[in-house]
């Protein structure tokens, strides 16, 4: 019988570590602040930053909720951005995708400080992952990173196949993985025999954000099957992995939802702490 992989006991594990260093830097002076950006009403949105502001209280970071107007131009958000930037009580800066359509969003998610950038985007810390070198990571492929290490899941010498190129997941997913001495493929969606090459795979990662796309004919029996995706399908949370064909086939696998999400959150804290302590390289 397939394992569940728990993303909310590793979640809690991480911020009951986390605490202590929160506490050690406020009694320094410097307590941990994160500044969220949200724009808009976005109902999804408005969800994860009501999450990631509960994360914080829970283990003692500060937190600063920005809501400018959804006219708002792209040289007034980079004028707020460089405002965060200039503060020093500020630790960590996320703007809330997605932003509005008249909103460029490279130009304002490269505003970010490399330093307070806790979600990992900045072209800087992205050349410091390719490089092995200490910065922020990408919230996501962190967070299953240290689902895989606190589940004792091997990865070195295990052929692991990442479904997706996004930025944000796919890419650094695989980077990740690497490091950790994995042979890696990453497939997308004009990739040929995808079902083939999903069969390969001992270590599984679906980032594709298509509601159930990958299913039996993808998956080998016995695999660790990662589920990143979340659609809303009639009402309900599913993930890109057929949940059936993921419980009988895998030999672990994360649900959705409960798995990879709440270890996105637990990251995006991770980041706040460390940016605040002034170890990002």
């Amino acid at each position: 019988m397939a394992s569940i992989l728990d993303g909310k006991l590793i979640r809690d594990q991480i911020l009951i570590e986390l605490s202590p260093r929160v506490a050690a830097l406020a009694a320094a002076g410097r307590p941990p602040q994160l500044a969220v950006i949200l724009i808009g009403q976005n109902p999804a949105s408005e969800v994860y930053v009501r999450n990631k502001i509960a994360a914080c209280e829970k283990i003692g970071i500060r937190s600063r909720k920005l809501t400018p107007e959804s006219t708002i131009t792209t040289t007034e958000l980079l004028a707020l951005i460089e405002g965060l930037n200039r503060d020093p009580e500020v630790h960590g800066i996320l703007v809330q995708l997605p932003l509005p359509l008249q909103v460029d969003a490279g130009l304002v998610l490269d505003a970010v400080t490399p330093e307070k950038d806790v979600d990992g985007f900045h072209p800087v810390n992205s050349g410091k992952l390719l490089a092995g070198a200490p910065g922020l990571r990408p919230c996501t492929p962190s967070g299953v990173m240290e689902l895989l290490r606190r589940y004792g899941i091997p990865i070195a010498g295990r052929k692991a196949v990442i479904v997706g190129r996004s930025d944000i997941v796919g890419k650094p997913m695989a980077i990740l993985l690497l490091a950790a001495n994995a042979t890696v493929t990453i497939c997308h969606s004009k990739t040929s025999n995808l079902d083939e090459e999903c069969r390969r795979a001992d270590i599984l990662v679906a980032a594709i954000g298509r509601a159930e796309m990958i299913g039996e004919a993808h998956i080998q029996p016995g695999a660790v099957v990662i589920d990143v995706g979340m659609n809303r399908v009639d009402g309900r949370l599913t993930g890109d992995v057929d949940p059936e064909a993921m419980a009988r086939l895998s030999s672990a696998y994360t649900p959705v939802p409960g798995g990879v999400g709440p270890l996105t959150i637990a990251m995006l804290m991770s980041n706040t702490v460390q940016a605040a302590e002034g170890i990002c390289g």
